[in-house]
């Protein structure tokens, strides 16, 4: 096989007998655990992002229960889909992995560009994207970001090549609230269904698996705000595009101690019509969320987090970085990223492998009201 599967994910889990029973989910296509590797690095300019290497973290995490790897095409100018490439074709040539026991997901929407750095960006995108017949200039925002069909396929293939893969498990559209403000909302609407046409034809192709819609602000803001974007409004082209049947099954948005609108603040429509949270309108739609950003990027920990966020998610025995993760695993998500370059970071976080997820009350004491949790 050419993908994770229910039987190869199973036999991965069986590896892993002394962690606690809820930390690997079953999504009804394969079991994955709780925490995720994340390969995004903040400031892709600085050239620190490319002396570091993911490939030992990402051994590390694969060997020592993680199964599931995301990274997107743009991070780090696609160095990171290469890294994780080189740390799968280890792992599996030495026989300590098989790939229908890894989760893989990528993202493709922003144009990566390539490392070593372009000396002028703008060319490499004339020369790369629009005279290669990708994309017009019309279908670029702001230098940065395209769904046009042509450059999604692209984007798609690239980052097969880069990961060394026949087949992605889940391929995201990254950030399309990116176009609002430059596009209205019926043109970014018409833009995601082309690219859902796509997804639905490459999953025919065997390249991919299932597709989602990974977001920054997108679902989380109100419904007023000009990057809003409505699940039902997705749900409907998936289903105009795919049918009932339709392989779009994933939501990827932040979800943190800091950012905890994905559970506490009802934005988006549920299949009634009504107003829930995002993990509710992603469960009425028989979706599956991904948190990401579990970490804030580290902005979580300019301080001290408080005592009872340890009480409130049983880990008042360990760091603070233990306690964050526990809540991003424990708020309705299928499972929660976290990014680690240093393989020892991943061993630290593995802590949680053996805690039971946090309580539906002691999630909800850290996200009602006005309550400050850090």
């Amino acid at each position: 096989m050419s993908f994770a599967t229910k039987e190869g994910t199973f036999g991965y889990l069986k590896q892993f007998p002394k962690y606690a029973k809820d930390f690997y989910r079953f999504n009804g296509d394969f079991f994955i655990s709780s925490l995720g590797l994340g390969t995004f690095r903040k400031e892709p300019y600085r050239e620190e992002n490319y002396v570091v290497n993911y490939k030992d973290s990402v051994k590390m995490a694969i060997l020592n229960g993680v199964n599931l790897i995301d990274t997107a095409i743009n991070y780090r100018y696609q160095v990171s889909e290469e890294e994780i490439g080189e740390a799968l074709s280890e792992l599996f040539e030495e026989g300590r992995a098989s790939r229908e026991q890894i989760v893989i997901t990528s993202k493709a929407g922003f144009l990566p560009l390539e490392f070593p750095f372009p000396e002028n960006p703008y060319e490499w995108i004339d020369e790369n994207v629009v005279k290669s017949g990708l994309a017009t200039k019309e279908e670029i925002v702001i230098d940065q970001h395209c769904l046009s069909p042509k450059y999604l396929r692209w984007s798609v293939e690239k980052s097969l090549k880069n990961l060394g893969l026949e087949t992605l498990d889940i391929m995201f559209l990254h950030n399309p609230e990116t176009q609002l403000g430059y596009v209205d909302y019926e043109t970014l609407l018409k833009r995601i269904e082309e690219a859902f046409k796509l997804f639905e034809k490459m999953v025919e192709e065997g390249k991919i698996k299932s597709y989602g819609i990974a977001t920054w602000n997108g679902f989380l803001y109100e419904d007023t705000h000009k990057e809003y974007i409505s699940l039902g409004d997705i749900v409907a082209i998936a289903q105009k595009v795919g049918g009932e049947k339709h392989h779009f099954k994933y939501v990827q948005s932040p979800f943190n101690l800091g950012k905890p609108e994905a559970y506490n603040f009802n934005n988006q429509k549920g299949p009634d019509g009504r107003y829930y949270t995002l993990v509710q309108a992603v469960n009425g739609y028989g979706l599956q969320l991904m948190a990401s950003s579990s970490l804030l990027q580290l902005n979580l920990f300019k301080a001290k987090f408080s005592d009872k966020v340890g009480e409130a998610l049983g880990t008042s025995d360990f760091n603070d970085v233990t306690s964050a993760l526990q809540f991003a695993r424990s708020g309705g998500a299928v499972s929660a990223l976290f990014g680690a370059v240093d393989p020892d970071h991943v061993e630290e976080n593995l802590t949680l492998a053996y805690l039971p997820s946090a309580s539906r009350d002691s999630m909800d004491s850290l996200t009602t009201g006005n309550m400050n949790a850090i």
